[in-house]
């Protein structure tokens, strides 16, 4: 009877293991968002973290991110890490990529002091299909009409996390409303994913969307969708496409647009010409007047000239007779 009383306590033990999603009591869980700054405590920490040793794993393979209290240069978070004054480790910006086992080793005089601190980070994220080329995590440029797929998947290493009872992904609205009480909406789920797809309306611009990750019905953390459409999205024409590299993604979401603006083109060169008319025309009706006075300037001056200058008849002597003073006529040379 003792031991099957010692073997039920010892399934107890076991089984609450796997519902705190934890390996032992040192062990700690942390849950967070991508693209959010996360803390991994150091619970053995010292005084003295010159002393703290930091290793990750994920694939049976450790890595050493703090050593001595201070970062490996050689590791691709480098730049995201700091050591806090509590021997804490701080991941900033986390990725989907970050999840896994972290520990925690301090050491007195070459010695390990204490056992190693285990933290188990679980990072819950979003992606979205068809894939625009100015998408985020938390928001993409898409227009409405076409159907798009939200899938949210909790990043854990173990995975035993995605099956234990008490946790739970759900899409809810900006009121905190489940979806799957919305027709409107497809939801599916499968261990560490849960999808939302759906049509989007005229009306669903900066729409938010929140996937949700609770642990008995406690929230643990979030991760927020807001849907933003492009300036005239509302003309756009649908197109249903798979999408799964951006650069298609950029290709589909040009053509809509091109094909909304070729009717306006040959407005915009009447404009341009009208423009360019109105601003010659009254350069020309200057020339026109300025030449037109010139014209009428040159008239004048030779009138002038003709009216001051002597005119003679044909055949008479230019030569002008000397009068004397006597009053008499002056001799005129014999004709031969």
């Amino acid at each position: 009877m003792a031991d099957k009383c010692d073997l039920c306590l010892l399934g107890l033990i076991i089984l609450s293991s796997l519902l705190t999603g934890s390996s032992g009591v040192d062990d700690e869980n942390v849950f967070i968002s991508s693209g959010e700054n996360v803390r991994l405590p150091c619970n053995n920490d010292l005084s003295d973290c010159n002393s703290t040793t930091w290793s990750y794993n994920r694939d049976s393979a450790a890595v050493e991110l703090i050593t001595g209290g201070k970062k490996m240069k050689d590791t691709e978070r480098h730049e995201r890490l700091t050591l806090g004054s509590d021997c804490s480790l701080n991941i900033k910006n986390v990725t989907e990529e970050d999840y896994g086992s972290y520990t925690c080793r301090q050491y007195v005089n070459d010695k390990q002091q204490g056992t190693d601190e285990h933290v188990y980070l679980h990072v819950l994220h979003v992606s979205v299909s068809p894939s625009s080329s100015s998408s985020s995590s938390s928001q993409t440029e898409i227009s409405p009409g076409r159907s798009v797929t939200l899938s949210c998947q909790l990043y854990s290493y173990t995975r035993f996390s995605c099956n234990s009872e008490g946790l739970q992904l759900l899409w809810v609205n900006q009121a905190g409303v489940d979806l799957t009480t919305d027709s409107r909406y497809q939801i599916s789920s499968d261990r560490c994913i849960i999808t939302l797809t759906t049509t989007l309306l005229n009306e669903d611009d900066n729409r938010e969307w929140r996937c949700q990750l609770t642990v008995r019905n406690q929230l643990q953390t979030s991760v927020r969708y807001t849907v933003k459409y492009s300036v005239d999205s509302t003309t756009l024409i649908p197109v249903s496409s798979s999408n799964s590299e951006k650069k298609s993604s950029q290709t589909t979401a040009a053509a809509p647009t091109q094909a909304t603006l070729t009717p306006a083109s040959p407005v915009i060169v009447i404009v341009i010409v009208v423009a360019s008319f109105a601003v010659l025309l009254p350069a020309l009706i200057l020339w026109i007047i300025r030449r037109k006075r010139d014209d009428n300037r040159r008239g004048t001056d030779d009138s002038e000239d003709q009216q001051t200058r002597p005119v003679y008849p044909t055949g008479q002597n230019t030569l002008l007779q000397q009068v004397p003073s006597g009053g008499g006529v002056a001799d005129t040379p014999d004709a031969c």
